[in-house]
């Protein structure tokens, strides 16, 4: 039985202003969580409020036993979103039938984390929410917030951040090197003039531009870039000429937010036409994207051709208006939110403009879960998951754009049911179901994105125990479908119709099912995947009616089709059937093999439900072949594993009775005493390494203490050698493919110091090159 996650990037956001000292600030928010379990930092934007944050998280995360959490809301517009984008921020895979709220707060009720929740300013209410959930729900949760506004409740304590000091540029500037506005200018500067630095020559003019800026560090930043063309002087001067403009001669300071506003205004004015309109068009792109979205989106044929975007966007770039980061599948960029805010403002000054900008993103969005549709039975399946989760912020604005805008509809409905094996596959099935049920109820009609929308949300709502809405809405599919003729999408159904009998525990009415649809074979159009999965459920049902034999059969042909295609989710899937299969017929080695093999690749895939399914599975044949300490650990660590999904194993009698068999048996054989420390060894395992133990033969020492790097759990390195914190977040950085500078760059220290760094790690590590250490690191996830 199906359903999985792939790994979930929950690492701080990335920054992309250069280095900020703010001590003070991070002595005084370190302080404020010591005492309050709601801190808000407020301020305009552009003042840093999310670097802060990431600074302040990294300085108290030894605190929290259970890590740092960062959720990103710059991309999200949807508040009943919020709580599901938590719940992935911290790694959850929950598919039970609470509200989602609800089950957050039940999930983390006994966890002791830091929440850093960025850009709350726009979905206040939801976040709001949010926070009086977990802080009333829990006791171990701290929320460190940025927000532009106050969430208004009663726990909230506030921390203004202001903008940078600046010393006065008629005064006394000998120790103006002191000052964080004058040092960001400076380091900006030299990025794009090598070797320019503070002097007693330019001090002066330099603190008096920052003072110009209202020491706001995204304007400061931007300001800097011109120095590419311009020296300090003429910098000052042309800067004041648009103050006096926008002021109409009045010497009166302007407002920070006009401050800032007037900065990004003539960052704009120095780009290109094509910049131009390559900036205002990326900024339906929320979140991140790469190149090829860049082109799909911002290139219309006419104004700016595809071809042209690349040499916009390197443009963009080197202005500092696009983040370039390093994504799953290449080079990414991102637009800072102020900066994206300005991108739309412009967008809509053109009359239809932003209308057919967000339609050639509805078509990209189309085109690419097509795409990833049609190869996803192959061996690419990890990079495209990859890549969807990296677009999700556009993906769930692309969905929005067809449920909202009058004619759009029907591109929603299509492009939530093309993405059935995300939804199903990757662990987001409340996501899903919430898109699809959405599109359902604006799409009435008849039609095959209908029938494609009705058998994926039966199956969504299957796997979040809605057993009889899933049900009903898999045979409302599977009736359209055959009055549309379409042979495939009602084999869709049919698979849906199947699984929820078993889900069910409905065993002979679910084998005749699929006993009759594997013989029918695969009809045309009949995604691969799901024929593949008819096969795994005909022998799930087999074995669980003590038909062994026959299980082997259809799982030796479901394996060679997976082999054949190079697919890797169904194929673990058809594995630990084959385990299931061997455990009924007593075979333990054959079953503990198989079973072994399946957890393996499951571990590749990241698929997190598989990986419980089969610690229940290993458990249980560690308990009839009378190993009852590897049992008992097994079974912690598969029920900690489980308390991220579903406790209740989705209600299945099947599923629970193997679970309490196993558990009655070994206490009865170990005693409450001995039981308990291994159960409890196996709990306080990481998901890596409860799958590294339940490949193995002997019991695991007391596991070490724990490291945690954004709040994942990082054993200690097998020869016993230990990363200082330092280490670890530079480890983590070369796993993201950063050379040393770009390190040096993010961490903020000096190119040398980055160096030393790694030859530590490659030292303390016994590794020659930069690959061994992103593999160790992958490992430690």
């Amino acid at each position: 039985m199906g359903g999985s996650a792939l790994r979930r990037d929950r690492r701080p956001p990335v920054e992309t202003t250069s280095f900020v000292d703010r001590r003070c600030e991070q002595t005084e928010g370190r302080e404020l969580l010591a005492r309050a379990r709601l801190v808000t930092l407020t301020g305009p934007g552009g003042v840093g409020k999310t670097r802060l944050a990431v600074r302040i998280a990294a300085r108290v995360e030894r605190a929290f036993p259970d890590g740092v959490r960062f959720v990103h809301l710059a991309g999200l517009h949807d508040p009943a979103l919020v709580p599901v984008a938590v719940a992935d921020a911290l790694g959850l895979h929950d598919h039970s039938a609470q509200p989602p709220l609800d089950a957050l707060v039940d999930h983390v009720r006994d966890r002791r984390l830091l929440l850093v929740v960025d850009n709350c300013e726009h979905l206040l209410q939801a976040c709001a929410d949010l926070a009086a959930a977990l802080l009333h729900g829990t006791t171990g949760i701290r929320i460190l917030a940025t927000s532009r506004h106050r969430l208004a409740l009663t726990e909230e304590h506030l921390m203004e951040v202001r903008p940078l000091p600046v010393p006065d540029p008629d005064g006394d500037l000998t120790a103006a090197d002191g000052y964080p506005a004058l040092a960001l200018f400076a380091d900006r500067a030299a990025a794009v003039v090598p070797g320019f630095k503070l002097t007693a020559g330019n001090r002066a003019a330099v603190a008096r531009l920052c003072r110009r800026l209202d020491g706001l560090p995204l304007a400061i930043e931007l300001a800097a870039v011109r120095m590419r063309v311009l020296g300090v002087e003429q910098l000052l001067e042309r800067l004041d000429d648009r103050y006096r403009l926008l002021t109409a001669g009045s010497s009166a300071a302007l407002p920070r937010h006009q401050t800032l506003r007037a900065a990004v205004d003539w960052s704009h004015e120095l780009c290109t036409e094509q910049e131009q309109l390559v900036w205002a068009r990326a900024s339906v792109l929320a979140g991140s994207f790469d190149l090829e979205a860049a082109e799909a989106v911002c290139a219309d044929g006419e104004r700016v051709r595809p071809q042209e975007v690349l040499e916009a966007v390197a443009g963009l770039v080197d202005k500092s208006v696009l983040g370039r980061e390093t994504g799953p599948d290449g080079v990414r960029y991102r637009l800072l939110d102020t900066l994206r805010h300005y991108g739309l403002d412009r967008l809509r000054l053109a009359e239809g403009e932003e209308s057919a900008t967000r339609s050639r993103r509805r078509d990209w969005m189309l085109r690419r879960a097509a795409d990833c549709e049609r190869a996803w039975f192959g061996p690419g399946q990890r990079a495209i998951v990859a890549r969807l989760r990296a677009d999700q912020d556009t993906l769930r604005a692309a969905l929005d754009f067809g449920l909202t805008v009058p004619g759009e509809r029907l591109a929603s409905l299509r492009l939530a049911g093309t993405l059935w094996f995300y939804w199903h596959a990757c662990g987001a099935p409340r996501e899903g179901r919430y898109w699809l049920e959405r599109a359902l109820a604006a799409n009435p009609e008849p039609t095959a994105e209908r029938a494609r929308g009705l058998w994926v949300a039966g199956l969504l709502a299957a796997a979040t125990q809605d057993m009889t809405g899933g049900l009903r809405r898999a045979r409302d599919a599977h009736a359209l479908a055959r009055t549309l003729g379409d042979e495939a999408e009602a084999a869709h159904a049919e698979y849906t119709i199947g699984v929820i009998r078993l889900f069910s525990d409905e065993l002979p009415a679910a084998l005749d099912h699929f006993e009759a649809t594997v013989a029918r074979g695969r009809v045309p159009g009949q995604h691969l995947s799901l024929h593949g999965l008819d096969q795994v459920e005909l022998a799930c049902a087999l074995s669980f009616l003590g038909e062994a034999d026959r299980a082997v059969e259809v799982c030796e042909r479901a394996r060679r089709l997976c082999e054949e295609h190079g697919e890797e989710w169904v194929r673990s899937y058809v594995l630990r059937m084959l385990a299931l299969a061997h455990t009924v017929k007593k075979d333990w080695p054959d079953a503990e093999r198989h079973a072994r093999e399946a957890l393996r690749l499951k571990l590749a895939v990241h698929d997190v439900t598989g990986i419980a399914l089969t610690l229940d599975l290993l458990a249980h044949i560690a308990t009839e072949a009378g190993a009852h300490e590897r049992a008992a650990t097994l079974l912690g660590g598969a029920d900690r594993t489980w308390a991220d999904i579903d406790r209740d194993r989705w209600g299945s009698t099947t599923l629970g009775d193997i679970r309490r068999g196993s558990g009655e048996q070994v206490l009865d054989a170990m005693g409450q005493a001995a039981f308990e420390r291994s159960y409890e060894t196996g709990g306080a395992l990481g998901l890596a390494e409860i799958v590294a133990y339940a490949m193995q033969d002997e019991q695991p020492r007391q596991p070490a203490p724990a490291r945690r790097i954004n709040g994942r759990r990082h054993s200690r390195p097998p020869q016993d050698t230990t990363l200082t914190r330092r280490e670890t977040e530079v480890a983590e950085l070369v796993a993201q493919g950063l050379a040393n500078q770009q390190i040096a760059d993010r961490l903020v220290i000096a190119r040398r110091t980055a160096e030393g760094h790694v030859e530590r790690i490659l030292s303390k590590l016994g590794f020659s090159n930069r690959s061994q250490i992103a593999a160790w690191v992958t490992a430690q996830r």
